[in-house]
């Protein structure tokens, strides 16, 4: 029964998109429908958060890599490049104002 529960919770609210308190909220009401236990609750509770940081770690992730991808199809470099092309020019600079002196 437990696991039906954990599951509904899950898919009908979505993990990523519940609040601490949000969480806290239904798993009480959940508590009291289902006559769940207090450590059945904790469980259901802990389980949500997990899965709620999980999904949030995916989702950043995500951002991260399509945010790359556009940056790339602009033709932006990243700050790694700039950085390396910066050190290039440096060292370009000073091999030429070696060989004027």
């Amino acid at each position: 029964m437990l696991e039906i529960v954990e599951k509904t919770l899950l898919t009908a609210l979505g993990a990523a998109s519940m609040t601490q308190k949000k969480v806290e909220e239904v798993v009480n009401e959940l508590k009291e429908r289902f006559n769940l236990t207090e450590e059945e609750g904790r469980r259901l509770k802990e389980k949500v958060k997990t899965a709620a940081t999980e999904r949030r770690d995916e989702l950043q992730q995500e951002a991260a890599r399509e945010v790359r991808e556009a940056a790339e199809r602009m033709g932006l470099v990243t700050k790694t490049e700039l950085a390396a092309l910066e050190a290039r020019i440096a060292a370009l600079e000073q091999s030429c104002c070696k060989q004027d002196a």
